[in-house]
């Protein structure tokens, strides 16, 4: 096995990933994968195919591809350039390009003309219009100055009833604010006091409590504190490999690739519930309605299960009381 190799295994195996699950997230045949960390390059298509393959490996199990190429430059094979069709590719994109930017400026120069012609049209109307309407507003209106040459008598009569209309207005006023009627101090001064049941639902917190194992992976169930969904919150510190499915290990893939660092992820646990594998638990931070949940693993494999506190706890003491039942009848026949 060569250096370059020995690197992408170790660094493949402290996320906890087989060659099957490499080949799943890189689409890269799993003998190729067995050639690469061999240092068997010649069972790869080509030489192009070697780095291509070398950097997408090396991505996929947060190795920097870049820096692990160069590192073992003179154990990697060159990809070789076809020189020969370069000449001749480079004649016809220049032509192209000569072509292209003719016809654009034939259609530059076409729809500027276009253009200049619509401005001068807009201008001559805008300007014809305008001195319309200064020639329309210079007619003096000898109507409005007849109007207003009336007997002043007459004028200063709608100034008079309007004063006695005002001390009218005044006095209703008066008398309204006389009747204005007194707050009833009987009436409930707590109809905005909050509901007790309301109080004590908004003081509750999720809870989750341990529910067993099965098999490899660490059960818990999970309490909400009302009727908004729980939130579970996946956070990375550092590259590791992620799997989050919706039911258990076997339902619908909704995450399955690597987490870099500072990346997070959010779920809501709905009543099917949830399924999470990490490959480095010290750099996988998984919360439940706040509150951290682990087991204690290198790779956690943990489910999560709506339910009642209580529920998990009863069947957790359930499983305790039979087997201290089964310890004390074995006693009990030894004795006989």
């Amino acid at each position: 096995m060569s250096d370059l190799g020995q690197q992408l295994k170790e660094a493949r195996l402290s996320m906890g990933l087989s060659l099957d699950d490499v080949q799943e997230i890189t689409k890269i045949r799993k003998r190729y994968l067995e050639a690469i960390e061999a240092g068997d390059y010649k069972v790869l298509p080509g030489s192009f195919y070697v780095r291509a393959f070398i950097k997408t490996y090396a991505e996929a199990v947060g190795l920097n591809a870049d820096d692990l190429l160069a590192e073992h430059k003179q154990n990697v094979p060159e990809a070789a350039p076809d020189t020969t069709m370069e000449p001749v590719l480079q004649k016809r994109r220049s032509r192209q390009s000569a072509e292209r930017n003719s016809k654009w400026l034939t259609t530059a120069l076409m729809w500027s003309f276009f253009a200049l012609i619509i401005i001068v049209i807009y201008l001559y109307f805008t300007v014809w219009s305008q001195h319309g309407d200064e020639a329309n507003t210079k007619q003096p209106d000898s109507t409005a100055i007849t109007s207003n040459t009336e007997n002043p008598q007459d004028a200063a009569k709608p100034n008079q009833d309007a004063g006695a209309d005002q001390n009218g207005a005044k006095n209703a006023n008066a008398g309204t604010d006389d009747q204005t009627e007194t707050p009833d101090k009987g009436k409930d001064t707590n109809a905005n006091t909050p509901d007790a049941n309301e109080t004590e639902t908004a003081n509750k917190e999720v809870v989750v409590a341990p529910d067993g194992k099965e098999g490899s992976t660490t059960k818990f169930k999970v309490q909400p504190a009302g009727s908004e969904p729980v939130k579970v919150v996946i956070s990375a510190t550092g590259n590791s490999w992620v799997e989050v499915r919706k039911g258990d290990k076997r339902g619908e893939k909704l995450y399955f690739q690597t987490m870099k660092e500072g990346e997070v992820l959010n779920y809501d646990l709905g009543s099917e519930g949830l399924f999470i594998k990490s490959g480095a638990s010290p750099n996988t931070s998984i919360t439940v309605g706040g509150q951290v949940v682990e087991d204690g693993k290198n790779t956690s494999r943990i489910q999560l299960n709506l339910g009642t506190a209580d529920d998990a706890t009863d069947s957790q003491g359930t499983n305790s009381a039979e087997n201290s039942t089964d310890g004390s009848t074995n006693g009990t026949g030894t004795g006989q």
